[in-house]
């Protein structure tokens, strides 16, 4: 039987990617699959309805209703869920750990999930790695919030009136985020240094013109992630950061830990001591941030250095994002339509790794410990 894969417009607050760019619609259509979107769907993501070619549009109760497939950029409401038949698949970023009610909606009515960031880092999974996409797009945007909140030019320039020196950039955590951090600094034309407690990470610091900062704190994690940092580890750590943070003229911080709240790495102590009109750009303010002082979507100026804690970044470059995306989610899906139909294999790592509920169950064993209590 055609699957039918449906695309709403996103309703969360500040929400302007689409889950469906015209280029991945054509393909699936090419698969065999029947594509409903409601209308104005990429409006917000400069996708007009007109750019879509053979979609069918229909308005969102008709579409959840029809679908084999719900594609989601953020997480769906419980009214969704509900709304959705039996077996129904959703795929987007599920947010499991804060939404206990949408997985028992997801669970009791039996509707299959599969959560991006729950997607295998692994080497075959790279193309469906959502999480590393939109933290690209997180990390080039950090720094021009940085660049246009600085009181200084980020590129050493040469004029009549003398030479002005590079601005000092400070990047902590060299995940996608950091490293897009990093080349965005640099391409800017900016002095920059980076430091990430995965030793692992050094040369690609290096590779990208930046300076690693060396604190003798190693923490590689499983996964490709970093670990939480003991106590001990930190304050060493903290000795040789806040040197470097207070001679910075802006700081870029990305550091977290999945599923706990961002590791505290900038002291209001070590604020006081920047410079002023310096800047610190928290993009892990979603996580609680990585400074003492930030504040989620808010600036907050502590003796005159500005602390930025902006949420949904890839949500201020929708186009791309949105491109980006539904590419992750295209790799994702491909595998699983042969002639049309949808035919998940669940013995695949990629599927069986990124389920959050299937046939009535939670299947992600985290999230089925915070519903269901163990």
């Amino acid at each position: 039987m055609t699957v039918t894969i449906g695309v709403l417009a996103e309703t969360a607050p500040g929400e302007a990617r689409v889950a469906l760019v015209p280029e991945i619609a054509s393909k699936l259509r090419a698969l065999g699959a029947q594509v409903l979107m409601q209308r104005g769907a990429g409006h917000a993501a400069q996708f007009p309805d007109e750019a879509y070619g053979e979609v069918e549009f229909a308005d969102a109760a008709a579409i959840l209703a029809r679908v084999d497939v719900l594609l989601k950029v953020q997480p769906p409401t419980v009214a969704e869920v509900n709304a959705l038949k039996p077996g129904a698949v959703v795929i987007g970023f599920m947010q499991a750990y804060a939404r206990a009610e949408m997985v028992r909606a997801l669970k009791e009515r039996r509707v299959t999930s599969i959560a991006m960031e729950l997607v295998p880092r692994i080497s075959r999974a790279q193309s469906m790695d959502a999480l590393s996409s939109q933290a690209a797009v997180a990390g080039y945007k950090a720094v021009l919030i940085a660049a246009s909140n600085l009181a200084k030019f980020f590129p050493m320039l040469t004029t009549a009136a003398g030479t002005i020196r590079p601005a000092t950039v400070l990047v902590i955590g060299a995940g996608v985020a950091g490293l897009q951090a990093i080349a965005t600094a640099r391409r800017l034309g900016a002095v920059v240094e980076a430091y990430d407690v995965r030793g692992a990470t050094k040369e690609q610091v290096k590779s990208l013109g930046a300076k690693f900062v060396e604190t003798g704190v190693s923490a590689e994690g499983a996964g490709g992630y970093a670990r939480e940092l003991t106590e001990e580890e930190k304050a060493k750590q903290q000795a040789v950061l806040d040197a470097r943070i207070a001679a910075s003229d802006a700081v870029i911080s990305t550091a977290s830990v999945p599923g706990r709240p961002a590791p505290r790495i900038i002291g209001e102590a070590v604020v006081s001591r920047m410079r002023p009109g310096s800047v610190i750009v928290d993009i892990a303010a979603e996580q609680g941030g990585n400074c003492a002082l930030t504040r989620a979507g808010e600036t907050v100026v502590h003796h005159d250095v500005k602390i930025l804690g902006p949420l949904n970044l890839p949500a201020t470059l929708p186009f791309h994002a949105s491109e980006m995306y539904a590419r992750n989610l295209f790799n994702l899906l491909k595998p699983a339509l042969p002639k049309g139909e949808l035919l998940i294999d669940w013995h695949d790592e990629v599927f069986a790794g990124a389920v959050l509920t299937h046939d009535g169950q939670i299947k992600h064993e985290a999230t089925r410990n915070v519903v269901e209590g163990g």
